[in-house]
């Protein structure tokens, strides 16, 4: 063992939906890290969890009709089950509705106050509700980081004083003693904190859900507060190794690991990890995180990808398809579990090898069929197959070396491979680690065939048999090292071709006992008897990509229409909607949603009696010309819910809307303020129209919208609606 310890944490996943692959991207890196880590012998503590406070879960609640609580209990529980069907190793995993957690933010944030730090105000300003932030936008205007309307909001705030800080987290970020990578991040933090830090509200009063200001701040305030839900997330990756409790051996547990190694984050959220988190650290006078490594965004086909394009993909897709349809249909008699770590793998190696940590990369079904089935079933796996039969079949399976010792082969076998910087697994340079290590299986693949090691031991005598030896002996050596390289990437793959090479201990408990820290040659003892042979990575059929996708996009179940009046539903939340599609695929990334900002509006018309588009009139049928499939799929009609309703002054005819489709909410302007009231709508589920270009009208931008029908022309436009439980964002086909 060595006497480092190595804290990482990924950022704790906000629970507004359930997880996707962006979640699971972020998860699996660390992972990654914290198994490298670990059989290096450092003390490795790795952290993930739930962000569950604030505005948007509160309403996102509601609108789902049941308690916050309940509904940050069932989102929660996806991520940690989903986690734990992948085989992550993380240590501990946090939720901000915790008590330790909110005795530890409570701590942190009295602190701060009697240090002089906090101080009470009155502020009016706009609020970004998806972002959980005050942004510098005039009323009516999109937040600037993800397009959404803000709101307008004035109240008595806690402020933290972060205008005192800006030249000593320069002074930290140019010194490298908070690293921050990739430069692009690092240049992006010091511009925001060089153009001069204002002071940051840090409660609010206008909403209940989180954490109470404690005393003796909370007696100074006219009205109850919760603590802002950033300083409240931030505090974390502190509360969860002991911060605030009262209990010794937490407290050393927080002695041991703070300050956190390395921060994982998407590139969305560095701001909030790099300006507002070392301040309050240094406001409190505890040690700053050492690095924080944002990550990018996944694009589908070159298009980045979001909620609002309903390009998702799930994890649970590719666990489901590639353990039962390859992985279950090569061995009928495996379980679950093992299902789910081989497909695990098999998305952990493609992630790793296909983006580069820190920029933005790609995702699709054909090309993670394409990789999985050119690196890991035609190479690696092959490799295994090839090799180990031929000692089977030629040496009784036997690991056999009777001649003259070889010392090095194929590729740079040194005093410790493992050390050697081109398989160093680091957030810089994953992918390359695992392209290296597929070249020492090309080269050994291409050492095997040139030596043609069958035609040797069709050959008599004791100099052929003792050339086969030494080169299957060489071949297996060499399946160990790369084994053992690339089982923090592949842990569950990897312990199948550890059995198989004969060794008694599991690779596992291998890693655990450092005996995968030194890659000298020759750790493979001639004797060694083969376990029994299979195959690791069946190959994948081009026909599971179209399995996937249609897994994404099941076939909706019929609806009835009933009084669209009818109760809320109040089972609990359902799983982001399954028929979402873009291009035959689905993907998600950690980014925030592209609903266009009022910089990229192009004119489009909600429903609207003053535009063009009319509501969908039913009357006899008419003579409009036929249209193909093709061209009705192109218009998305999703299940919206009405969280509010309020008329536009000076707008007889128009209602601003706000709808919540599940995966986002959205704003959009109708006008049938003739026939409804704002009263009448809140709460109903209806059919929107998502994919039309936003358009802006009395100052206002509209993105959708609503489905009718009327009887005759200017007849009342009835709202499309539903009277059976129907899950937010669901597509209508």
């Amino acid at each position: 063992m060595s006497d480092k310890k190595f804290y990482l944490t990924t950022p704790i996943y906000y629970v507004n939906a359930r997880p996707h692959i962006g979640h699971a991207y972020t998860t699996i890196v660390a992972d990654v890290l914290a198994r490298r880590h670990r059989l290096l012998g450092d003390d490795t503590f790795f952290l993930t969890g739930t962000d569950e406070h604030g505005q948007k879960i509160e309403r996102s609640a509601a609108a789902a009709g049941i308690a916050p609580q309940q509904f940050a209990d069932g989102v929660s529980k996806s991520f940690e089950d989903l986690w734990q069907r992948m085989g992550m190793t993380n240590n501990a995993y946090i939720r901000t509705t915790s008590e330790k957690h909110k005795r530890g933010v409570q701590k942190l944030f009295a602190e701060l106050y009697e240090r002089g730090f906090i101080y009470l105000a009155s502020y009016t300003g706009q609020y970004c509700v998806s972002d959980e932030a005050f942004v510098d936008v005039a009323p009516g205007e999109p937040c600037p980081d993800c397009g959404r309307i803000t709101e307008t909001l004035t109240e008595e705030n806690f402020f933290f004083k972060l205008s005192e800080f800006g030249e000593r987290i320069a002074a930290l970020i140019e010194s490298n003693e908070l690293s921050i990578t990739p430069d692009s991040r690092r240049n992006e933090v010091l511009s925001f904190v060089k153009g001069g830090l204002k002071d940051l509200s840090i409660s609010r009063s206008s909403f209940t859900w989180g954490i109470p200001v404690p005393e003796p701040a909370a007696s100074a305030a006219a009205q109850k507060h919760v603590i802002y839900v950033w300083l409240d997330a931030l505090a974390n990756y502190m509360t969860a190794i002991g911060y605030g409790s009262d209990d010794p051996a937490e407290q050393a547990k927080f002695e041991k690991y703070w300050p956190a190694d390395l921060h994982l984050v998407g590139k969305e959220i560095i701001r909030f990890h790099c300006v507002y988190w070392p301040a309050f650290l240094l406001a409190a006078g505890l040690p700053l995180p050492k690095a924080v490594t944002a990550h990018g965004w996944l694009l589908f086909e070159e298009s980045k990808m979001s909620k609002s394009k309903g390009n998702i993909v799930r994890t649970e897709t590719i666990l489901d398809a590639f353990g039962d349809e390859v992985y279950g249909k090569q061995f009928p008699d495996s379980t679950k579990g093992e299902r789910d770590l081989f497909a695990s793998d098999v998305l952990r190696y493609f992630l790793l090898r296909e983006i580069p940590f820190g920029q933005d990369g790609s995702f699709s079904f054909d090309a993670l069929i394409t990789r999985y089935n050119a690196d890991l079933a035609n190479g690696y796996g092959n490799l295994v197959s090839r090799t180990l039969s031929m000692i089977q079949k030629y040496l009784h399976g036997e690991v056999c070396r009777t001649g003259p010792v070889v010392t090095k082969f194929v590729f740079p076998i040194g005093a410790n491979l493992l050390a050697d910087p081109s398989v160093q697994l680091e957030t810089t340079n994953l992918g390359k680690v695992a392209a290296t290590v597929m070249s020492y299986v090309a080269a050994l693949d291409g050492h095997i065939s040139s030596k043609a090691p069958w035609k040797l031991a069709a050959q008599d005598g004791s100099e052929s048999r003792q050339d086969l030896e030494e080169i299957l002996y060489q071949a297996a050596e060499s399946i160990r090292i790369i084994t053992a390289l690339l089982y923090p990437i592949l842990p569950f793959a990897t312990a199948k071709v550890w059995k198989q090479l004969g060794f008694e201990k599991s690779i596992e408990q291998a890693a655990a006992d450092c005996e995968l820290n030194n890659l000298e040659w020759g750790g493979l003892k001639p004797g060694t008897k083969l376990g029994p042979l299979g195959p690791i990575f069946p190959r994948a059929d081009k026909g599971l990509a179209q399995i996937m996708t249609d897994m994404e996009n099941p076939a909706p179940e019929q609806t009835s229409t009933t009084h669209p009046a009818a109760p809320p539903r109040t089972t609990s939340i359902d799983a982001p909607s399954s028929t979402l599609t873009v291009g035959g695929s689905t993907a998600h990334t950690t980014g925030p949603d592209n609903t266009p900002s009022h910089k990229e509006a192009t004119p489009s018309a909600p429903f609207d009696t003053t535009a063009s588009q009319a509501p969908i009139t039913a009357g006899p049928t008419d003579a409009s010309p036929q249209i193909t499939i093709d061209d009705f799929a192109r218009v998305e009609l999703r299940v919206a819910q009405v969280l509010v309703a309020e008329r536009i002054p000076k707008a007889d005819k128009l209602l601003r809307l706000e709808v919540d489709l599940g995966h986002e909410k959205r704003q959009i302007l109708s006008g049938i303020a003739e026939w409804y009231t704002p009263e009448e709508l809140i709460g109903r589920r209806i059919v929107v129209i998502t994919n039309l270009a936003p358009r802006k009208m009395r100052g206002l931008e509209s993105h959708g919208m609503l489905l009718a029908a009327s009887n005759g022309e200017g007849g009342k436009p009835v709202l499309a609606t539903f009277g059976e439980d129907i899950a937010l964002g669901s597509r209508l086909k």
